[in-house]
């Protein structure tokens, strides 16, 4: 059984028939999103981590370290790199094995946030310039889905390495002139430049609608996820499954977005400093 299979027309009238009055299967209104709850160090072996939980929708991040060369072309930068995994415990619609095109165009999407926000200046990732460099893994796990992975996994993934911390070292000079790294048994906080948010946008039939639950997921003829910084200018647009955004619904949906944007930041850094 794949992600993408197609609820009964009956059903995806319906619906949308109560899209079209302004009302969700869930009571909501067009503009409103589920309960949100975020919380950070969840797993006791991570370097860093947090939970998030969008209605009944659960997703967890964990970031692991680990030390390696840098890129050819960024050699005084770490690296970051970003995985989803989506286990059929999360959902009768997941299978196992390879990740799907679902999980590679998540981890893509909630990436393409933290790169282009700057989260993390990778600049403070680099242990010897051109030689070793700090390895961040940023992995995302479903636990329980039930619609809008993408704002669940952005909001994860930004509030677990908002607490992200590093092992100290010291560089040394061995005898034949080459440095060496001693990593020490404590720890400094990497600094956090900005609070990335993903607020993405349901559409069925000519209805648009943020945080879309399984059902209306199932329904959908497409969906928008609009990324911005913590200025709240956009860094990141995905537009996904087979339908089109017409010019003025991409800039209505652009404005629904916006107003949601505070709302998650706000819940974000609830979760941060609750770990403080």
């Amino acid at each position: 059984m794949g992600f993408f299979d197609i609820i009964p027309e009956i059903e995806k009238g319906y619906i949308h028939s109560l899209l079209k009055k302004g009302k969700r299967l869930d009571g909501r209104a067009l503009d409103e999103f589920r309960e949100i709850k975020v919380e950070t160090n969840v797993i006791q072996k991570a370097e860093a981590s947090a939970k998030v939980q969008i209605g009944n929708t659960q997703l967890i991040a964990g970031i692991k370290l680990s030390v390696g060369p840098p890129y050819p072309d960024s050699p005084d930068e770490g690296v970051i790199t970003i995985n989803a995994e989506l286990t059929s415990l999360a959902s009768a619609h997941f299978e196992s094995g390879p990740p799907s095109p679902f999980a590679i165009e998540l981890a893509r999407v909630c990436d393409r946030g933290i790169r282009h926000s700057d989260i993390i200046d990778k600049k403070n990732l680099c242990i010897i310039s051109g030689e070793l460099v700090y390895i961040v893994f940023g992995d995302m796990y479903a636990l329980n889905h039930d619609g809008n992975l993408f704002d669940a996994g952005e909001m994860a993934l930004t509030a677990a390495l908002s607490t992200l911390k590093v092992p100290e070292y010291e560089i040394m000079e061995t005898e034949d002139g080459k440095k060496d790294v001693k990593f020490l048994n404590s720890w400094r906080k990497i600094p956090v430049n900005d609070i990335p948010v993903s607020v993405t946008i349901g559409k069925i039939g000519n209805v648009l609608f943020v945080d879309p639950m399984e059902k209306e997921e199932q329904a959908m003829d497409a969906r928008i996820t609009y990324t911005f910084n913590k200025n709240n200018d956009i860094i990141s647009i995905q537009k996904g499954l087979g339908g089109k955004f017409s010019h003025n619904e991409i800039l209505k949906g652009l404005d629904m977005a916006l107003s949601k944007v505070d709302l998650l930041r706000s819940k974000i850094l609830e979760g941060i400093k609750g770990s403080q």
